[in-house]
């Protein structure tokens, strides 16, 4: 029997949807589906139960934009955490990255997302201008940018260093311990942390690219 034909019409279906996820092809799908049918009724309902509730329940941060149970995260809620560090992240996975680390005791501010023309999302696309106003009202030393060290990242940093400029605060970026062209998600624990806590002024960090 060929890969692509199967004896279930709903066998078929649940192979598409789980080959639609990123990551995913078709011969995993199927794998994946075959586990669940092995599984009894109540863990099936469970799982999708769980996907079902995490679609229509979970949030977005008011404060920051990370994803929460409820208005604010539990970032935003610790009163333990230095809410005068922001952390300028691209997506909800590199606050997980870096929460890994255990080196930053600071909040975040997810953008969503970074300039890039070639797929059509440009700053307003962004969670640029909340950040601009939580700078404005003041209670903040520090914001470090730390997006993927790839061009569109980069154009992105300097779009954000160009709006806040004008603020007495400290603009600072990680190291680039995180290789040019990678994405946080897929640094290792240790050279991420480093970056943190070897930020460097992103003002330096642009006068050098301008001597080269």
């Amino acid at each position: 029997m060929s890969p692509d034909h199967y004896p279930s019409k709903l066998l078929e279906a649940a192979i598409s949807e789980f080959a639609g996820l990123p990551g995913i092809g078709r011969k995993t799908a199927l794998r994946l589906v075959l586990h669940l049918l092995k599984q009894n009724e109540a863990d099936v309902e469970r799982f999708s139960g769980a996907m079902l509730r995490l679609r229509k329940e979970v949030r977005h941060c008011v404060v920051c934009h990370n994803i929460s149970d409820s208005e604010v995260c539990t970032i935003c809620s610790d009163q333990k955490r230095d809410h005068g560090t922001i952390c300028v992240v691209e997506n909800i996975r590199d606050v997980m990255s870096i929460e890994n680390t255990r080196q930053f005791p600071g909040v975040y501010h997810v953008l969503g997302g970074i300039i890039s023309p070639m797929d059509g999302t440009g700053p307003g696309d962004l969670n640029i201008e909340s950040l601009v106003e939580k700078v404005s009202e003041g209670g903040i030393e520090e914001v470090i940018l730390a997006l993927s060290t790839t061009m569109e990242g980069d154009t992105t940093n300097f779009y954000i260093y160009r709006k806040l400029n004008e603020y007495p605060i400290t603009i600072s970026t990680i190291a680039r311990g995180v290789a040019v062209g990678d994405e946080l998600e897929y640094a290792d624990e240790i050279t991420l942390g480093r970056s943190i806590v070897n930020r460097t002024l992103f003002e330096a960090s642009f006068t050098n690219k301008k001597a080269y």
